[in-house]
């Protein structure tokens, strides 16, 4: 059985936004910051949004803005089936 990473996501008062989990910064700009958190693909929109913080390493990510929406999508298999499996 493959091993589970398990990805912590928190958002403060849509302004401040920590994940742990996170493979890879794929592309961001100050309206969109796209992710890979394991093999799933998430999209966070909003305003004014700033990376602050990524390790590649220990998978750590802090951005900053104003987020408005925050959107799972499947990288490889379907990320629906694998959280309820």
């Amino acid at each position: 059985m493959p091993e589970t990473k398990t990805s912590l996501l928190t958002l403060e008062q849509q302004k401040k936004l920590t994940l742990t989990g996170v493979t890879s910064v794929d592309a961001f700009s100050d309206t969109s910051i796209t992710l890979n958190i394991g093999g799933v693909k998430a999209v966070i929109s909003g305003t004014r949004l700033k990376v602050v913080a990524f390790s590649e390493g220990s998978g750590n990510f802090a951005a900053t803005g104003e987020f408005v929406s925050i959107r799972y999508g499947s990288v490889k298999g379907s990320f629906w089936r694998r959280l309820f499996k």
